[in-house]
């Protein structure tokens, strides 16, 4: 790591790094993401299996790995009222910084879509309530999750449409209801398409992720990814937007801070 550049600051705003990927590595990566300029990691939640491990890794490393609190779309069941109630019931014992990981993923099986609509309202109005951002999951499903979204958005709602890799139309569409991209791995694949996206975007609406240890960054592609790859993610945002990698460093780590009330 010792090779890398490190920016003037960085934030991934989207890490599984409770996985059980990182179980043998833990403290090895955290030290890596600190080295590689990162000065905070956002943990969304998966279900009801993946809050004690997550809570875990934010007692570990206070003030540096910090959690989010939903009901990821393809945990959904048919008793999703029930699920639903488990992490409201956490979100009344302490505040997390961002109602996440919500949404609609129609990639593997649509048999719970109606529940899954009903998950993703029902967690947008306790943002709403809590004056919260909400972090939302769109695999083949931008323009359902854009309609569902529209009548929802009174001003009080923000967010980020996490590991974008949609089209410009669709960009301009979450960027007019107010949400943040959240740009990561997908933006350096040969064919990901973002090439034809970013350089027609303003900074002001982007944040960076790894989605961590998924979609790794070329040259890791296929391979673990971890929160120090942001750096690459930067680097290709610099590329297509014909900036600076520090102004791109700077930009989207104002923007993760305004979106989620992080003190710098």
């Amino acid at each position: 790591m010792s090779c890398w550049r490190t920016y003037e600051m960085l934030i991934d705003t989207h890490a599984h790094i409770y996985a059980d990927a990182f179980a043998s590595d833990l403290d090895d990566t955290i030290s890596r993401a600190k080295q590689a300029g990162l000065t905070a990691l956002l943990m969304p939640n998966v279900d009801a299996e993946s809050i004690e491990p997550m809570l875990a890794v934010e007692a570990a490393y206070p003030d540096y790995c910090f959690a989010m609190m939903g009901l990821h779309p393809t945990s959904v069941t048919a008793d999703v009222d029930q699920q639903l109630a488990q992490m409201q019931a956490l979100w009344a014992q302490r505040d997390f910084i961002a109602v996440g990981e919500i949404g609609i993923d129609l990639y593997w099986d649509d048999t719970f879509i109606e529940q899954q609509k009903h998950a993703f309202v029902t967690q947008v109005a306790w943002a709403k309530a809590k004056q919260k951002p909400v972090v939302i999951h769109t695999r083949d499903s931008t323009d359902l999750v854009i309609e569902l979204l529209a009548p929802l958005q009174d001003g009080s709602l923000r967010g980020v449409f996490h590991c974008f890799g949609g089209t410009l139309a669709q960009a301009q569409g979450i960027i007019a209801l107010g949400f943040h991209l959240g740009i990561g791995g997908v933006s350096t694949f040969k064919n990901g398409g973002l090439d034809q996206v970013l350089p027609h975007l303003d900074l002001q609406h982007l944040i960076i992720e790894t989605d961590c240890p998924y979609l790794a960054p070329v040259p890791h592609r296929g391979k673990r990814n971890e929160p120090a790859y942001c750096q690459l993610v930067a680097a290709r945002i610099a590329e297509l937007m014909s900036v600076n990698v520090e102004t791109v460093a700077q930009q989207t780590t104002h923007n993760a801070q305004q979106l989620f009330v992080l003190v710098p």
